[in-house]
């Protein structure tokens, strides 16, 4: 069937900005998404979505089927199987689809997990279209034979790790899965974690894991979506050719819905390694996604927690001033759904009075419930947020498939917008009687170790289990041996690669441009896909124009940008822009802040009265700076009690030496930002002028309306001179040195490898990057991915980077490894980097050129690729067409210039070594490597030694 859908948005988000008076207008949105879904006779679901602005195509293929179809004892499977599914099948062989991924200049096979299903995607140039369709029908039909024993027991290590990685190891981690087990009785599919337990993954079997496939990956479980730019008649007979001789399998049935049932409240504690700040986490039983309620609950909760006049906000931060930013969010899965409010208490704070806080706020919703005018701004801004979703290729793929596999049909993406939109007061009211009001929930206290004091009183323990670390412990395996199968039998050579199809015209954009005559210099891109304008203004400073020891100053100027104007306190400017469907942020960083923002294109001219608003004319306001100090403060905190954090701050400070600029925390020291006062923001303020700015937009928006709207700006902006420093850079380190910072118990050591390198700007840059592309640059195309996750198992990702911009920047090697192989992963690093520039070779030159002149066409698909190219443009000075210049690089780099490129720039024996780990069981093990060591602390001074 062929559906077109037509999106009619009816809402009241128009926002006339004036000192006394608002109002609001009806506007009406058309937004067509059209689509053909259709069923193969071995129930596999088709849904084609034809795109032809970008010469790319997504293809997504999505298993009914997450962690809610295990068995108590075998958790994590469906997590397992997203991993398995990327590594070997019949007719791509080992590490084939990474292969093929590089060779087509895709965007990188990659997968999720959740409850209730699990996805494999890609984007790639349209010309490898059908070589995708037949990777994705080997997944389904042709892999399982490939899974031996070796390959699981490696696969195993790689999502421990990861495991390790996304919850063990940092603050907080453990809390989700403390609240399912007291949240969902012990029978319900969702009382244990996606990523399962390390105890089952160890316990799996190849029989398990056979099983678990031919139930659950079938045709008539899965659902293939296809979206781009492609001639339907044509993929329909690929999809048929591929997908349709797999044979169907069981037929699956529907889980019931089931929502939990409380008998009473629960309270838990637990004293977390990683934190330094107490938080609590209310959770409480809600309906599934889709259902009448779960729109009420998304409003209800974004009420009570978003924005300055929210609720939580209200008493928690601004009246008893218990913490910094209270979250409050509707999570809804296919059978049930929970409302979760955590609030990360500021330092010393005991939980029992953010208890207080929070029924404070409840009681203050109770009485005035939700206004016409809150409910209209929150519907705008879903608004934006569900264009946005639509704003790629592979985002209408994914919704697509989503809406059938969840809702019953891909047209559901026409009545999930008038569901949202037809939301009431009433509805919001209602939602909360039912759901929060009175109803027993699971509450949990995560504290500091050493500090349950804090936690409710009567909390009781929290059962987590904790890995132990022991060198040596893990199963070892032999990545060697290749796997001995029988092959699945086909109508036709399945082993033959498909040909490319015609070679896409890449089309660059057309950019206008335009300076001011104040020095403004606009960029923009006319792309009407969504209507919507994407736009960013960049102030150039940063950290370079903070004064001596006010570092935190550029921060806190940017904060406080977005907490009011002259004539608009931060409520008043948060509901101005939400009414127009607008999102505004301002940041700061090494060289510039940066304010950036989306808008419902009919919008526009409103959005930017208010952003010149928060340009020219910012509020001051010395509560909110209190309030905006305080919320710093507790960020640098939280930086201190994660690993991760810990290891890129200390990094800096090693490669550039700990007093230069580019060295700070852009959030600054607890003692340099609690020294600071409003004064020296305004100071700072001085410098953000627009003859050192350059704006981008992209969106459904022409230059002639662009510029008249900007026009204010020219007006009331005025030039002035401002010098920026050039900081100065130090010679590469002429030997290594390895900097051990200790954290106790840690589950896994950060690793940080690098030193100052290259600008972008540089020509070695393009050529250094392709250089890097094999070594860590390419994904599970890359010489370190293959040998410490695939391989080894000691990881679950590591990449390497150039970081060049305007200035010199790094080149890093980056990883999170199994703490008992932290020593063993540093010298693995660093001799695939002694070998590289001799190993490469002509078949590495040729898939490196394949994937940097075939990914151009995904150069330019989405609004924020379009944002950064026109960046680029802006930064480095470049014309429109410097983008032909590069590929002319990239066709004629030779084998001896990589090569070259290698010695120079990937050097192990010129880099500075960072590990963040468990001192007590590793460093010894890295003082064997024969570098030097130096355990120091996070300022990189001398620790005194450890405890033996």
């Amino acid at each position: 069937m062929i559906q077109k859908i037509t999106v009619l948005l009816l809402v009241a988000c128009a926002f006339t900005a004036c000192k006394t008076e608002t109002k609001t207008e009806e506007f009406q949105s058309d937004f067509e998404v059209s689509y053909e879904a259709y069923t193969l006779d071995n129930g596999l679901t088709v849904i084609l979505h034809q795109d032809t602005s970008d010469p790319v195509a997504a293809v997504a293929l999505t298993a009914h089927v997450g962690s809610a179809r295990e068995k108590e004892g075998r958790t994590g499977f469906a997590h397992l199987f997203e991993h398995l599914l990327f590594l070997e099948s019949e007719n791509l062989g080992k590490g084939g689809l990474d292969k093929l991924s590089a060779r087509v200049g895709g965007s990188g096979a990659n997968g999720s997990t959740n409850r209730d299903r699990t996805n494999y995607f890609q984007t790639v140039p349209s010309d490898a279209l059908e070589k995708m369709i037949w990777a994705e029908a080997d997944k389904l039909g042709y892999f399982i034979n490939t899974v031996t024993e070796p390959v699981l027991a490696k696969e195993k290590q790689v999502v421990k790790n990861e495991k390790r990685q996304s919850y063990d190891n940092r603050p907080y981690g453990h809390e989700r899965y403390v609240i399912h087990k007291n949240l969902y009785p012990k029978d319900h599919p969702y009382n244990w974690q996606v990523i399962g337990s390390l105890e089952d993954l160890q316990n799996a079997t190849l029989a398990d894991v056979k099983e678990f496939y031919n139930r659950w990956y079938v045709p008539n479980n899965v659902t293939l979506s296809i979206a781009g730019d492609f001639d339907p008649a044509q993929v329909k007979e690929w999809v048929q050719k591929y997908f349709g001789e797999i044979p169907r399998g069981e037929e699956v049935t529907p889980l019931e819905k089931r929502i939990p049932t409380l008998e009473t409240t629960k309270s838990l504690f637990y004293e977390d390694n990683f934190a330094r700040l107490p938080q609590l986490t209310m959770t409480w039983p809600a309906p599934a996604e889709y259902t009448p309620d779960s729109y009420a609950l998304s409003v209800l909760t974004t009420y009570l927690s978003e924005g300055k006049k929210a609720p939580l906000n209200s008493i928690l931060v601004d009246t008893l001033q218990l913490a910094t930013n209270p979250s409050m969010r509707y999570f809804g899965s296919e059978l049930a759904g929970e409302v979760s409010l955590s609030v990360r208490a500021n330092a010393g704070v005991d939980l029992d009075s953010v208890q207080t806080g929070i029924e404070q706020a409840f009681t203050l919703f109770e009485a005035n419930g939700i206004s016409e005018r809150d409910l209209e701004r929150i519907k705008a801004t879903q608004e934006t947020r569900f264009f946005n979703s639509l704003s790629s290729a592979l985002g209408k793929g994914f919704q697509l498939a989503q809406y059938q596999i969840f809702a019953g049909s891909p047209g559901y993406i026409n009545q999930d917008i008038k569901e949202i939109q037809a939301v009431t007061a009433a509805d919001v009211k209602a939602a909360y009687d039912t759901y929060i009001k009175g109803k027993n929930y699971v509450v949990t206290s995560f504290v500091p170790k050493g500090e349950a004091a804090l936690a409710l009183e009567g909390a009781e323990p929290a059962e987590v289990v904790e890995e132990q670390i022991v060198n040596g412990s893990e199963e070892s395996f032999d990545p060697s041996l290749t796997a001995e199968y029988e092959r699945t039998p086909s109508s036709f050579d399945r082993s033959i690669e498909p040909p490319y199809g015609k070679s896409p015209e890449i089309k660059v954009p057309e950019v206008w441009s335009q300076q001011l005559e104040n020095g403004l210099q606009v960029y923009g891109i006319l792309s009407d896909e969504v209507p919507l304008v994407n736009f960013e203004f960049k102030m150039q400073g940063g950290l370079l124009l903070e004064p001596e020891n006010k570092n935190g100053v550029a921060n806190l100027t940017a904060g406080l940008m977005t907490k009011g104007t002259a004539t608009k306190n931060t409520a008043e400017l948060e509901e101005a822009l939400d009414l127009l469907g607008a999102s505004v942020y301002v940041y700061a960083g090494a060289e510039s802040i940066t304010l950036r923002g989306t808008t419902l294109a009919r919008n526009f001219d409103k959005t930017m009265a208010l952003v010149s608003e928060m340009l020219l004319q910012p509020r001051w306001d010395a509560l909110e700076f209190e309030l905006q100090k305080k919320e710093v403060l507790t960020r640098i905190q939280q930086q201190k009690a994660d690993p991760g954090s810990i290891a890129d701050l200390a990094f800096a400070k090693a490669i550039y030496g700990k007093d230069h600029v580019l060295a700070k925390n852009i959030l600054g020291t607890t003692q340099s930002v609690e020294a600071l006062q409003l004064e020296d923001l305004k100071n700072y303020y001085e410098n953000l002028v627009p003859n050192l700015t350059d704006v981008q937009l992209v969106g459904a928006l022409n230059e002639a309306t662009a510029l008249s709207v900007l026009e204010p700006l020219v007006t009331n902006w005025t030039r002035k001179e401002v010098s920026i420093p050039a900081p100065k850079f130090d010679k590469t380190p002429k030997k290594p040195v390895v900097y051990f910072l200790d954290v106790p118990d840690a589950k896994q050591s950060q690793l940080r490898f690098g030193y100052v390198a290259l600008a972008a700007s540089n020509p070695d840059y393009l050529p250094a990057t392709m250089m890097n592309y094999r070594l860590g640059g390419g994904g599970f195309a890359s010489e370190l991915t293959q040998m410490l996750r695939e391989t080894k198992g000691y990881t679950y990702g590591i990449r390497s980077r150039f970081e060049g911009s305007a200035l010199p920047g790094p080149f890093l090697v980056t990883s999170g490894v199994r703490s008992n192989v932290t020593a063993e992963s540093t010298q693995l690093v660093r001799d695939i980097m002694s070998s590289y520039a001799t190993d490469f070779d002509e078949e590495d030159l040729e898939l490196t050129k394949g994937y940097f002149l075939k990914s151009e066409a995904r150069n330019f698909e989405t609004p924020a690729a379009k944002l950064n190219y026109l960046g680029e443009i802006a930064t480095f000075n470049y014309k429109p067409d410097y983008i032909l210049k590069q590929q002319e690089t990239m066709k004629t780099i030779t084998l001896d210039k990589i090569k070259s490129l290698a010695n120079i720039y990937a050097n192990p024996d010129r880099m500075i070594y960072i590990i963040v780990g468990d001192a007590k069981t590793q460093l010894q093990k890295v003082k064997d490597l024969g570098l030097e060591v130096q355990i120091v602390t996070e300022n990189l001074e001398p620790q005194p030694a450890l405890k033996k």
